[in-house]
């Protein structure tokens, strides 16, 4: 299975896919592909990567994707419990080259101009939920008549932007492997001290040269993002383990010392932490 690009297994002539990831890990690998993504998790949470930002995803979040926008899951591991992704795939044109563009469908031509940078929907999550649950039992005509009424709901609700710049150039296969490498290698050891010249060397690369190319590619350079996922990771264990001291969150997101870690969560979240796990 290539990673970047990454290819959606489908029946001959399935114009829609429907798939049910069912398990303790979602797929964690970077990746991209043609078609449009339409989630619901309907269990689990975790660390999400769209483009060059790094949020959460949780139960109960509808997340969508671009075709070819570069993103990935790295679950929160629970032995206790599978997580459980509902997804619809199509493109612009799995139903013709001018189906979205009819008249009747005009209300949800917002829909294709917001998610280049992706999105999480944050309203009429109650109706999403109904909607994408539906699908497991449904027929291909139902499945297709609830996409259209999923794109209606997203369209009419409020949304978040999952990401504030994507790299237009799609990924070729020696390049997805490589950022695919330097993604799971930093989302699996963010706890450690990741120097450059470490992380150029995953990369294959000269530290001045994947600097450049790391840049280029998610607008920030790599310090910064490996700051922001440290960070995203303190954040869930303020809220998760509030009888951790806030130095031993610190070392476990990879922070040397308190007061830098203190430093850079206010600079990121525009609060300190322990303000940031009494507030929330």
């Amino acid at each position: 299975m290539k990673v970047l690009p990454f290819q959606i297994p489908k029946p001959t002539n399935d114009a829609l896919i429907y798939q049910e990831d069912h398990e303790y890990v979602f797929y964690d690998k970077l990746h991209q592909h043609e078609e449009i993504q339409l989630s619901y998790i309907a269990e689990g949470e975790g660390t999400l990567v769209v483009g060059d930002t790094i949020s959460n995803y949780k139960k109960g979040d509808v997340l969508a994707f671009d075709g070819n926008l570069p993103h990935v899951f790295k679950s929160e591991p629970n032995p206790e419990k599978k997580s459980l992704m509902l997804t619809l795939f199509f493109t612009r044109d799995s139903f013709g080259d001018e189906f979205f563009d009819l008249e009747e469908l005009s209300e949800i031509q917002s829909f294709f101009t917001r998610i280049a940078n992706g999105f999480k929907v944050t309203s009429n999550k109650a109706s999403l939920e109904e909607a994408f649950t539906s699908l497991k039992g449904s027929s291909k005509l139902e499945r297709f008549v609830t996409l259209l009424r999923i794109l209606k709901l997203i369209t009419k609700a409020k949304k978040q932007p999952l990401s504030s710049f994507v790299y237009k150039k799609n990924y070729s296969a020696n390049e997805g492997k490589r950022m695919r490498d330097v993604m799971n290698y930093t989302m699996n050891h963010f706890d450690e001290a990741i120097t450059l010249d470490k992380i150029a060397e995953v990369a294959s690369m000269t530290k001045n040269a994947f600097c450049k190319y790391f840049k280029k590619r998610t607008n920030k350079t790599y310090v910064q993002f490996l700051t922001e996922l440290r960070i995203e990771n303190a954040c869930k264990l303020l809220l998760n383990k509030k009888e951790l001291p806030i130095s031993e969150v610190a070392y476990q997101c990879g922070f040397g010392n308190l007061s830098n870690f203190n430093r850079q969560f206010k600079d990121i979240k525009g609060k300190t932490p322990s303000r940031y796990r009494n507030i929330l």
